[in-house]
C-alpha cells in the first residue's frame, strides 16, 4: 500500500510553529528543531504552509517567487537542511502548491503580462462581471488603464490565467524545482479554481459557481499525475476542494489525477451522530468508487479550532478528545493541525489591532477572520510566549491560561491530549475494511480488522461489552456520553 493512502499527515503553519532566531515570527530553523517532537508524536508526513517569498498580504498565499524562501522564513539551505532532517527521522514533507493566483508583487504583473492573468474591460464604471471575492467585495479592481483584473480572493492575489500556455509551463517547472529538491508532495491550494468559465458570465442567482470546478481543470491534474508519477518514492498531492459534493470532488482523485482530497465535509460536520454518520458513508462511498483513499481532518489554518466549534471549555475539549479518537479509527488518511494535539481552542479575543487577516480588513471587522486558529504554538513555561520564541513576543498574542496546555505540561501527564493522540497514533494500523455495527441510539459504532470503535455523542451512558484498550475520557462499566473508545477485535 502506498504510504499516503492511510497517513496521519501533521499541518505546520510555519509562522506560528517555532521561532528560532527571536523576531516573534516561526521559521524554517525553528520547524527543524521540532522534528524530533513530531516524529514521537507519531505522525508519517510534515505538510507546510507557503513559506515562499510574499509580501504576506495572506499570510504567504499571496506568492511572489515560487522558488525561494521568503527571509521571514529563511534561505533555501534551511529549507534543504530541514528536509533532510525530517528524511533522516522518517518524515515525509509536503509542500504547499498556490496555482490560482500569485501576489501583485510577482514579476509577471509586475511586468504587466495581463496575459499571464484575467483582465477585462468593465460595464462603464462597473466591473466586468458580478462577481465577489471570498474575502468580501468585488472580485474585480480597476488599474490606471480603465482595465479591471480578477481576484478571487485580496486585491494583492490575482488570478492566473490558466488558458495561457506559459502559466502552465511555469507551474511545471515549479513542480520539478521542489520535486528535483526532494519533497514527497503537494497540498494544492483552491485546487478547483484556476479555470474560470468562458466569457465570465454573472453568477447572478445561478448556484454553479463559473469560476469554480470547472471541467477544464481536470486537464490540469491528468498532466501533474503525469509529471508527479515521473518521479520516484511515492510523490503525492492532496487537493483542497471546497464547497462541492462527495462525488465532485471524488473526481479530483481518480487514478488518473491527484492522490487525495480534504474532505471539509467531515471537518464542517456538527456534534450529531446522524450527520457524521451520512458524512462518512458517503465520503467513503464517494473515495471509494474512484479507488482513492479517504482523508479526515477536523481542523486548519483556514477554519475555527474544533475545540471551540464542538462546545469550548470543558465540554468542547471532552469532545475534541472523542473526535480524535473517531477520527484516527476511520480508514484512510488523516490530517493534523499543529496545536489540536494540545487540545488548544480558538483565541476569540484577539485585539483589533492585531488582526492581520485579509477578511477581516476587507469585512471592515465583520467576519473575526482565522488569526483566532493561527496563534502561536506554546511549548514549556510560564508565562507567553512559552518556549515559541527566544524573544518575549510573538507575532499574535497567546493567552496566559496557556501555560496549562504547553508541550512540557502535556508531556508529563499521562491522561493529556497530547498522550492520547500519542498513544492513538502508536496504535493505529492501515485499515482496509469497515462496517457498521449496531449500537444505541445517539452511538457510532463501526469495525476495522483491528478495531471495533464505539463513539457516544449521546446524552446518556451506555453499556460497554468490554475493556477497550484506549478510551477518550475516564470510565467505569459504561461509555460515557461524549467518550470514544477502541477496542480490539
Amino acid at each position: 500500500m502506498e504510504w499516503w493512502r492511510s497517513a496521519v499527515i501533521y499541518q505546520v503553519y510555519p509562522r506560528s510553529f517555532a521561532d528560532s532566531d527571536g523576531d516573534g515570527v516561526g521559521d524554517l530553523p525553528g520547524v527543524t528543531g521540532k522534528l524530533a517532537y513530531l516524529a514521537d508524536l507519531g505522525v508519517d508526513a510534515v505538510w507546510l504552509s507557503p513559506f515562499y517569498r510574499s509580501p504576506m498580504v495572506d499570510g504567504g498565499y499571496d506568492v511572489a517567487d515560487h522558488r525561494d524562501v521568503d527571509p521571514v522564513f529563511g534561505t533555501l539551505s534551511d529549507f534543504d537542511g530541514m528536509l533532510a532532517e525530517a528524511h533522516k527521522v522518517g518524515l515525509k514533507v509536503i509542500v504547499d502548491i498556490v496555482p490560482n493566483h500569485t501576489s501583485d508583487q510577482h514579476p509577471w504583473f509586475q511586468e504587466q503580462r495581463r496575459d499571464q492573468y484575467v483582465f477585462r474591460n468593465g460595464r462603464g464604471e462597473r466591473p466586468p462581471n458580478d462577481w465577489q471575492s471570498l474575502f468580501g467585495g468585488p472580485a474585480w479592481t480597476r488599474v490606471a488603464d480603465g482595465s479591471w483584473y480578477l481576484h478571487l480572493f485580496d486585491p494583492g492575489q490575482p488570478d492566473l490565467n490558466w488558458r495561457n500556455p506559459q502559466v502552465r509551463d511555469e507551474f511545471d517547472a515549479i513542480l520539478r524545482f521542489w520535486l528535483d529538491r526532494g519533497v514527497d508532495g503537494f497540498r494544492v491550494d483552491v485546487a478547483h479554481g484556476m479555470i474560470k468559465a468562458e466569457g465570465l458570465p454573472d453568477l447572478g442567482r445561478n448556484t454553479v459557481l463559473p469560476y469554480f470546478d470547472q471541467e477544464e481543470v481536470h486537464e490540469i491534474y491528468r498532466a501533474w499525475r503525469k509529471l508527479i508519477d515521473s518521479y520516484p518514492g511515492e510523490r503525492m498531492t492532496v487537493a483542497e476542494v471546497f464547497d462541492s459534493e462527495p462525488d465532485r470532488v471524488a473526481r479530483y482523485v481518480a487514478g488518473d489525477e491527484l492522490h487525495q482530497a480534504f474532505n471539509f465535509d467531515f471537518l464542517e460536520a456538527p456534534w450529531d451522530p446522524a450527520v457524521l454518520r451520512g458524512v462518512i458513508d458517503a465520503s467513503l462511498e464517494a473515495a471509494g468508487n474512484v479507488g482513492a483513499p479517504t482523508t479526515w481532518v477536523l481542523s486548519n489554518h483556514d477554519r475555527r479550532r474544533h475545540v471551540t466549534r464542538f462546545g469550548g471549555g470543558l465540554t468542547g475539549l471532552r469532545r475534541a478528545r472523542a473526535a480524535a479518537l473517531l477520527m484516527l479509527g476511520l480508514p484512510g488518511s488523516a490530517y493534523v493541525y499543529q496545536g489540536e494535539e494540545l487540545g488548544l481552542p480558538e483565541v476569540l479575543d484577539l485585539p483589533d489591532e492585531v488582526r492581520v487577516d485579509p477578511q477581516w480588513i476587507r469585512s471592515g471587522g465583520r467576519e473575526p477572520g482565522r488569526d483566532g486558529c493561527r496563534v502561536p504554538l506554546p511549548w514549556e513555561g510560564d508565562a507567553p510566549p512559552f518556549g515559541f520564541s527566544p524573544a518575549r513576543r510573538s507575532w499574535l498574542p497567546m493567552p496566559p491560561e496557556w501555560a496549562a496546555a504547553t508541550v512540557a505540561v502535556q508531556r508529563d501527564d499521562p491522561d493529556s491530549m497530547l498522550n492520547l493522540y500519542r498513544k492513538a497514533l502508536r496504535l493505529r494500523r492501515p485499515a482496509r475494511e469497515f462496517a457498521w455495527r449496531p449500537a444505541p441510539d445517539g452511538v457510532l459504532c463501526f469495525e476495522t480488522e483491528r478495531f471495533l470503535v464505539a463513539a457516544n455523542l449521546g446524552g446518556s451512558p451506555v453499556p460497554l461489552p468490554t475493556a477497550p484498550v484506549l478510551a477518550s475520557s475516564p470510565l467505569t462499566d459504561e461509555l460515557p456520553p461524549d467518550t470514544t473508545v477502541w477496542i480490539r477485535t
